[in-house]
């Protein structure tokens, strides 16, 4: 089992740039052509222009421009439009690292502080499928984790274990003692000390 990220960045709400426009994006500044990008990814012309239009409106400023007559016609990016493509294409590399990454977790633990780290102890881990879900009792209350089965098999995760919850503004991650050595896991990431 690998991790899969998605990524998209919204302007109040509204979605102006994700996997699907990034590609437009590109397309279009290959082949100068709203047109011919289409044809390249094997979208409809209407859609990919409503979703610039779209886009374009969201932002407040054209990120894409049709110039229309003469020998420098086409549709090109502007250098808005080129700045949120590079940040685009930035960002999805190092989310992709950082999951792709084994190593990558390990940085975290340098990040972790008492606010956001909980010690607990498994209540209950219901397994169904790819994912489980963990009940861990930390007093005086109760917290419920969703974690892949992979992450529960190999921290070896069981009723009356001592474990922290490790709360992120997304998620709720699990960590383990093993031996005197800790092991953070998010999913199927791993990284060591976290004191």
């Amino acid at each position: 089992m690998k991790a899969k990220t998605k990524l998209w960045f919204t302007e109040e709400g509204k979605t102006v740039m994700g996997a699907g426009r990034a590609d437009l994006f590109k397309a279009i500044d290959e082949t100068h052509s709203l047109r011919q990008a289409c044809m390249k990814l094997g979208i409809s012309y209407k859609h990919a222009w409503m979703m610039l239009k779209k886009m374009n409106e969201a932002l407040g400023e054209p990120a894409v421009v049709t110039v229309r007559g003469g020998k420098d016609q086409g549709t090109f990016l502007t250098d808005f439009g080129r700045k949120l493509l590079a940040e685009y294409e930035t960002s999805k590399k190092l989310i992709n690292e950082a999951v792709g990454d084994e190593t990558s977790w390990e940085n975290v633990g340098f990040k972790l502080s008492a606010r956001n780290r909980l010690p607990g102890r498994v209540l209950e881990v219901e397994k169904s499928g790819l994912v489980s879900k963990i009940t861990i009792e930390i007093e005086p209350s109760f917290l419920t984790s969703v974690v892949t089965e992979e992450a529960v098999e190999k921290l070896d995760i069981k009723p009356g274990d001592r474990i922290y919850a490790v709360i992120k503004s997304t998620e709720v991650m699990v960590a383990k003692a093993a031996g005197e050595k800790e092991t953070l896991k998010a999913g199927s990431k791993e990284a060591d000390s976290f004191d």
